[in-house]
């Protein structure tokens, strides 16, 4: 007898093919007397190097049986989450040449990550040791992270439960930053020089036969990171838009857009906001950045462009790009032979369109997408309008309509997780993001170096905290018919982003407007068709319309893929977002399927922290530390 289909609640949908995250049990809480922090780290280490260097691994004495290694490129020139004893032991042992991390120290450089005795879980109720690490491999140097515990199941010891390390630099290739940055000038007589301004220029325009290695295409805050790190490592890199300016990506967007992350947590390498920039970012002043951004970092963007053909050459590895450039009105093509492409046209894909609704075509009046959605007529008094889809875009466009005097209705056909902005900075960012906080290096390393799973718990805990913060809206918003969720398995936004890219609302006071009636709420149903003048849903309700807008969301990275370079190229490399097996993100900023091809996108500050990683796996390959083929 054939077994009914169990539908997964909307807070547990996963893309396709990605995996569920492990539950997470944390280890026994123990507790010490005082001690030297630096001691017990320091004591670890000797006996984790000693391993190390000696290619034994037996490291019951090391590591919990329930313990976590998450690497990005110092073990191998991939991305991966160990979790347990006997998985980090066997993968250590399986490595042919031995461990490609030769040992670890304690970071003396970092007040922030000395020896200390730290919280472990989100409560403060598991005490530990944590420390920052500096990463010794046999091709570069790192950073990393430990949190200590002691393990009474065996006397006591400090193992570690959680290690984290990532690459920062290769040896003999560091970013030419700090001490190796140039010197601008080249003191003494050259007759016929040209000034800072002419090699620039013939730079961006790549005369004198100059070639791009790296073409990005796009120039959001994805193309924007990436060219810039691989400008540090000497790199060559064109970035191709079809936006006239830099930063249309944002600048064309809804007219009430604002950033619903916080500053702290959205700078771009090298260079931060200011302290005078506000705490939420103007759609339009994030778009003036990129362009300062561009100028100051000296990065060659060709914007009005097109690619218009792309061959790759599995014998040369490298591609043949034909490029269509609008310069003031004329047509140039130029054709380019890079040996890498970054797709940076946004982590969230094509539009995702319900093409398929009957009566699309009958609708008199604007119908769009939220990415084609420009604003609300200047005054809608009796106008109506409905707003399909109840995340971030779709109520920021509900707020806009009604405050120029539409009636509003949003469609909700399932639930939505909602978090007010205060919570989410007052609990989730507190004391990392904020004001006063760590420099946004060491901030970002304490970040990452939770292993999916680990973070998944710690996140579990936190959306408790700020459900009970949030809950006098968040009952409004129930008594209005809004249905809510707290992600997957109770983990908030951070885990239901991951998990699918979206289905959250992070409040910036759009909520209250559904909680106190003045934004209509329709919930739990298809839509059935659209009519002349309204939309008729499944049961029957039919609902008038002006206006409508589809907050419907966006496909896979992979679909944009298709689009712009074809069957070949899509078919060959995986689907991007969503958890790996290991707890680590599919495809994007690491190796996509296809050779010389790469997914890069994210929020500014995934941006920001992927985009070395992705530099130096370009690095690696083009100075012959990495075959593409590696493990």
């Amino acid at each position: 007898m054939a077994t009914a289909a169990v539908e997964v609640p909307s807070s547990n949908r996963m893309l396709p093919g990605s995996h569920a995250l492990d539950h997470v049990h944390y280890p026994k809480s123990a507790d010490f007397s005082e001690l030297s922090a630096e001691t017990v780290v320091t004591e670890w280490l000797s006996l984790f190097n000693n391993h190390l260097q000696s290619g034994t691994f037996s490291l019951s004495k090391v590591f919990l049986n329930e313990s976590y290694w998450r690497d990005l490129l110092c073990l191998t020139w991939d991305f991966h989450t160990l979790s347990g004893l006997k998985d980090i032991s066997s993968f250590l042992e399986a490595q042919s040449k031995g461990s490609r991390v030769q040992s670890l120290a304690i970071d003396q450089t970092s007040n922030v990550g000395k020896p200390t005795v730290a919280s472990v879980d989100f409560g403060g109720t598991l005490k530990g040791i944590q420390s920052f690490l500096t990463v010794d491999t046999d091709v570069g140097r790192g950073r990393g992270l430990v949190r200590l515990v002691q393990d009474p199941d065996d006397g006591y010891n400090w193992k570690a439960f959680t290690l984290f390390t990532s690459l920062q630099e290769l040896k003999g290739h560091e970013e030419l930053i700090g001490e190796r940055r140039p010197t601008g000038v080249i003191h003494g007589s050259h007759p016929g020089r040209k000034n800072w301004k002419e090699r620039r220029d013939a730079e961006a325009n790549f005369e004198n036969g100059l070639e791009p290695i790296v073409v990005i295409v796009g120039s959001g805050q994805g193309g924007l990171t990436a060219a810039a790190r691989l400008k540090q490592l000497g790199i060559v890199t064109l970035m191709v838009d079809q936006n006239s300016h830099v930063g249309d990506n944002w600048r064309n967007r809804y007219h009430q857009l604002v950033l619903h992350d916080a500053v702290w947590y959205d700078n771009m390498p090298y260079l931060n906001f200011p302290p005078n920039w506000p705490v939420f970012t103007p759609k339009d002043k994030l778009a003036e950045w990129f362009e300062i951004y561009v100028k100051a970092m000296e990065l060659n963007v060709w914007n009005a462009t097109t690619l218009t053909e792309s061959i790759w050459d599995g014998k040369t590895k490298q591609w043949t790009v034909t490029l269509e450039r609008d310069i003031d009105g004329k047509k140039s093509i130029r054709t380019f032979h890079p040996r890498h492409i970054i797709q940076a046209t946004g982590a969230s894909g094509e539009a995702n369109f319900p093409s398929s609704i009957p009566g699309l075509s009958s609708f008199h009046g604007p119908l769009v997408h939220s990415s084609q959605f420009v604003g609300p007529q200047a005054s809608g008094t009796g106008k109506k309008a409905i707003i399909v889809g109840s995340c971030n875009s779709a109520h920021d466009i509900a707020q806009d309509y009604l405050e120029h005097g539409y009636a509003v209705t949003m469609v909700q056909r399932s639930s939505t997780l909602v978090v007010t902005s205060r919570a989410l900075i007052d609990v989730t960012m507190a004391g990392l993001y904020c004001e006063g906080g760590p420099p946004v290096e060491d901030a970002d390393l304490i970040s990452h170096s939770l292993p999916s799973p680990v973070l998944k718990r710690f996140h579990i805990d936190a959306t408790r905290e700020t459900t009970r913060r949030d809950a006098p809206l968040l009952r409004g918003l129930q008594d209005a018919g809004f249905s809510l969720d707290n992600g997957p398995d109770g983990a908030g936004l951070w885990m239901k982003y991951m998990h699918r890219g979206g289905g959250y609302y992070i409040d910036v006071g759009a909520s209250q407007l559904i909680a106190d009636g003045k934004i209509k709420v329709k919930q739990g149903q298809e839509i059935s068709r659209v009519n002349e003048h309204s939309m008729t849903f499944a049961d029957g309700d039919e609902i008038e319309a002006d206006e409508i807008v589809f907050a419907t969301g966006y496909q896979n990275m992979r679909e944009t893929a298709r689009k712009i370079f074809g069957d070949v190229v899509a078919d060959r490399v995986g689907d991007v977002w969503g958890y790996d097996p290991e707890g680590e993100l599919r495809t994007i900023w690491r190796r996509s399927g296809h050779e010389g091809f790469w997914f890069f996108g994210g929020n500014l500050a995934l941006c920001r922290y992927y985009s070395r990683l992705l530099a130096l796996q370009i690095k690696a390959l083009e100075v012959g530390l990495m075959e593409y083929t590696d493990a």
